[in-house]
């Protein structure tokens, strides 16, 4: 049987492999929920709503190009439950540390219930005690798109609370430099401020704190010298943070990119609702267990209202208001707040470089450009992540 013919009928009639989960099956040792379309098959966590694999198709080529940790569940005991299940994507409300809860919020790492599951569309959802927010997600493909929707409605929450995605992708399989990473026009970037990587427990970081630069290909370094993070991977051995602030005189929808091998997977947002980037840069960095030194080649591109992943009380000390940076949003307990991401992948000619450029001019689809000039386009309904 043809992988996509089977996952098709396991998204919608999977016997229970799992107690008391019914409609679940193991994936890299998590209880997941499958959805598929002609050209998009996705699995979902329960335990954290990670989404992963993700296998993108179209013109007889196929990507899987979201992370699975090198680790299973259970390999490590003492694992926080984020570590267990790390993959993919998932929400983050709050985004980054809070004082009572566990990082990136109960959204990242609690079960979610499954709600609603056809063959094309998984809607799940969450009362996460720790923010007080009932959280309903829903993530969908749609037959002829080669792009992964979601949405997240926001209702309960009362006061101001950073937030954001967290797709993580895996080049460790890629030759050094040879992913190419741009995004929309910047109107600021920066290292992380404070020290990220503890070289207390071995952590090695290779930027410079607090360093700002207007050009991912040429980044502040601890050592005096200029990285070029505009080409994936790095040289192992470091664990970095940097943020993106978008320029929103660019257009009301922002972009980023990862090009390779004539694949580019992208993210399409809103600026309003989410005003900036955040790249982990997870190469190798941590010699601890789980990560012991084999989370190479990863990525996150995290697109965020949120003080780089620092957590809920710096992000709401506003640390970038002179700048007029958002780094939270007020939530209302009597208001439901809808935030919208398309993540996608087009598959280009052989040879395609940097994307320069993202033209949206007709319904449907978007057009890439790259530095040379050359065109890919993407089917995507882009108009989707507008407020």
């Amino acid at each position: 049987m043809r992988r996509r013919a089977r996952m098709r009928i396991l998204a919608r009639l999977s016997p229970c492999n799992v107690p008391g989960m019914p409609g679940t099956v193991v994936i890299h040792g998590e209880p997941s929920i499958g959805i598929s379309g002609d050209s998009v098959e996705a699995w979902i966590t329960v335990r954290g709503s990670h989404i992963a694999p993700v296998t993108f198709r179209a013109d007889g080529r196929s990507w899987q190009p979201y992370s699975l940790a090198p680790w299973r569940p259970g390999e490590h005991p003492g694992n926080e439950d984020l570590l267990e299940v790390l993959r993919g994507d998932f929400w983050c409300f709050p985004f980054g540390a809070q004082p009572d809860g566990p990082a990136h919020g109960l959204t990242s790492c609690a079960p979610w219930q499954v709600e609603g599951l056809t063959s094309t569309t998984a809607r799940l959802a969450m009362d996460a005690s720790d923010t007080g927010a009932h959280v309903v997600k829903t993530v969908s493909v749609r037959d002829g798109d080669t792009a992964l929707y979601q949405q997240w409605e926001i209702s309960g929450a009362s006061g101001r609370f950073p937030y954001g995605t967290h797709p993580i992708l895996d080049f460790s399989a890629q030759p050094a430099g040879s992913v190419r990473l741009s995004s929309s026009p910047i109107r600021w970037a920066s290292v992380l401020p404070e020290v990220y990587a503890d070289p207390a427990i071995g952590e090695q970081q290779a930027l410079l704190p607090g360093g700002q630069f207007t050009s991912l290909g040429s980044v502040p370094m601890l050592d005096g010298g200029r990285m070029d993070l505009s080409r994936y991977p790095t040289p192992p051995g470091h664990e970095d943070i940097v943020m993106l602030v978008s320029d929103p005189e660019a257009g009301p929808i922002a972009w980023s990119a990862a090009s390779v091998a004539g694949r580019v997977w992208l993210s399409l947002r809103s600026v309003a609702d989410f005003p900036s980037t955040v790249l982990w840069i997870s190469n190798g960095g941590r010699p601890q267990p789980p990560w012991s030194s084999r989370h190479l080649g990863r990525i996150g591109i995290e697109d965020v209202c949120s003080y780089f992943h620092a957590g809920l009380v710096p992000s709401r000390e506003d640390r970038l208001a002179p700048l007029g940076i958002p780094t939270t949003r007020g939530f209302s307990p009597d208001t439901t707040t809808t935030l919208r991401i398309v993540q996608a992948v087009a598959f280009a000619p052989e040879g395609f470089g940097r994307v320069a450029s993202i033209e949206m001019a007709e319904p449907g689809s978007v057009t890439l450009v790259d530095d040379a000039g050359a065109r890919a386009r993407c089917a995507v309904d882009w108009q989707y992540v507008l407020p």
